[in-house]
Formats: structure tokens, C-alpha cells, sequence
């Protein structure tokens, strides 16, 4: 059977979330989870249906792709069918084609896991390795320390206060309450936390999203941040902590998180929380000067 190129729509966004949570493994490499749909889900289902692509034959997913953004394609494929040749040539070729409605065209920017055979065409076809990316692991079969401040897990009454520390984390954010009850109504939330860490005040100081992938499975946290007035006293530390905590309490196996190389705070902070550096990986892109096909 032929490899069938979709969209999932609304009513398809639950099967998606459910293969990327069958395909987590300690294991695996660094991939696309469910809690990175649950995290783009802030902007709506509609437009969290409107951003996944799937790949079938005979009626199986065997990749799923995100469009996190207007020229990033976050694909991963299934552990089975990672080394797939058909796959592997049609994903190049809807990838590279701008009419097949994945990527525009110019410079683009796709993450897929290493050792997937579509790496290796792509690279045949002149694209090249961008910036690294360090990922993170913590083992959650042992106990996971005190993180020695206030946690709360936020509830719609503290939706407001995580908004605000996110804002305060990152710059550029746009995250909102209205976009927190949003993520929270996605079906990847059911197996989710926000937490917020206080200082001695009672201001909230900062903030993360774990997510679940299923019992035995690897978590993630997306995002994580520390409040611009507040960095560098060791709350980065106590809030990854405590995310390692919530995720043993939800049945993870480990805790993953992937930061930029040229963070070298945040992988320090990581490690300071038990995490343990893994060997880093690096998108693919296109060079704008090389034609689509």
C-alpha cells in the first residue's frame, strides 16, 4: 500500500498523542513526545490539528510530524520503521516540496531522530546540520530529593501566576491564563503537571510543565523557567527537582529535556538536579540557495 500524507484534523489529534506515547522509550533517541503537542495545544486544538502531520500505510501512522513553527517540521517516525526506505524517500520528497503543504519554501529547519534513514537522504540532498541541541536524562527509579522550596501544582485559580512567570522566564512570550486553560483542556494535560515554586515571600519565582508519556515511559519537561528577577538562587535547581518528583509520581521512568548547547546555564542547572547530559543532537536544514524540488 501506497504512503498516505495527512492531516489529522481535530477528531484525529487523540490517535497522533496516542502513537507518540507508544513510541517513548529510554531507549530511543530524542524525539517528538506527546507533551510537545500538549505544550502547543496553548494555541487552540484547531490550530494544534492544523500544525501535526501523519504519515500512513494501510492505515498505521508511521511518523507524525509537528510544524512548531512556520519553517520547523518536529518529526519523528516509528522505532520499527526508522530505517523504512519507502518512508524514508517519501518524507523527503513531502518535505521538499512546498505544494505538498509541510515546509515553505527557503530556509527550513527539520528535527528528527538520529539514526532515522531520512537524515541520511536529506543529507544526500545538500542539507546540513544546524546548531546543537544538548539532551538531558534523570533515572527515576530512585527518590528524588527535597527541592527545599514552596511547590504548588497549579490549578485554574493559579493559571494567572504561572502566565506571569512564564513571561517573566522567556522573552518573546505570549503565554497567557486564557492559554493555560487552553493547554489544559488538550488531551495530552490528562497526564500533566504545571508547578510553581515560591520563594520566602510568596512570590512565584518559577515554573514548569511535565508531561507524561504513560507509566514506564519517559517524561518531559517543557518548558521550564526561571523568573528574570529571580535567576541564579538556585530555584532552576529546586523546580526541575521538583519536576523530576512529579513525573516519578505519574509513573515516569526517567525525566528528558533538550536545551540549547549554547545554554550553558540551563544544561548546568539540569545536571545540578540529577539529570545527565546525553550526546548532542542537531536539526537539518536547507540552505535557502537550494532549490525545492
Amino acid at each position: 500500500m501506497a504512503i498516505a500524507l495527512g492531516e489529522p484534523g481535530i477528531d484525529g489529534l487523540s490517535e497522533a498523542v496516542g502513537v507518540l506515547r507508544e513510541w517513548q522509550s529510554d531507549g530511543a533517541p530524542m524525539q517528538l513526545h506527546p507533551g510537545d503537542l500538549g505544550w502547543f495545544w496553548r494555541s487552540g486544538a484547531e490550530a494544534t490539528a492544523a500544525a501535526v502531520r501523519t504519515w500512513s500505510r494501510s492505515g498505521r501512522i508511521l511518523a507524525v510530524g509537528l510544524l512548531d513553527g512556520p519553517g520547523l517540521l518536529r518529526l519523528t517516525i516509528a522505532p520499527d520503521a526508522r530505517r523504512d526506505e519507502e518512508l524514508a524517500r517519501r518524507l523527503v520528497d513531502d518535505v521538499t516540496a512546498p505544494e505538498r503543504g509541510v515546509l515553505p519554501e527557503g530556509k527550513v529547519n527539520i528535527e528528527s531522530p538520529v539514526g532515522a534513514l531520512v537524515q541520511d537522504l536529506l543529507f544526500e540532498d545538500g542539507w546540513k546540520a544546524d546548531e546543537p541541541w544538548t539532551p538531558l536524562r534523570r533515572d527515576l527509579t530512585e527518590p528524588v530529593q527535597d527541592p527545599g522550596v514552596r511547590i504548588e501544582v497549579v490549578g485554574p485559580e493559579r493559571a494567572h501566576m504561572f502566565a506571569a512567570v512564564v513571561r517573566a522566564a522567556f522573552d518573546r512570550s505570549t503565554f497567557t491564563d486564557e492559554r493555560w486553560h487552553a493547554m489544559a483542556t488538550g488531551s495530552p494535560y490528562a497526564d500533566a503537571r504545571c508547578l510553581l515554586a515560591f520563594d520566602e515571600r510568596g512570590d512565584g519565582v518559577a515554573g514548569v510543565t511535565v508531561w507524561s508519556a504513560g507509566r514506564g515511559r519517559p517524561g518531559l519537561l517543557e518548558p521550564m523557567g526561571v523568573h528574570r528577577e529571580h535567576r541564579r538562587q538556585g530555584y532552576g535547581e529546586a523546580i526541575s527537582l521538583a519536576a523530576a518528583a512529579a513525573l516519578q509520581e505519574l509513573g515516569s521512568s526517567s525525566a528528558l529535556v533538550c536545551t540549547p548547547s549554547s545554554n550553558v546555564g540551563a544544561v548546568a542547572t539540569y545536571k545540578s538536579a540529577g539529570f545527565r547530559q546525553r550526546p548532542e543532537v542537531r536539526d537539518q536544514y536547507r540552505d535557502p540557495r537550494i532549490s525545492c524540488r
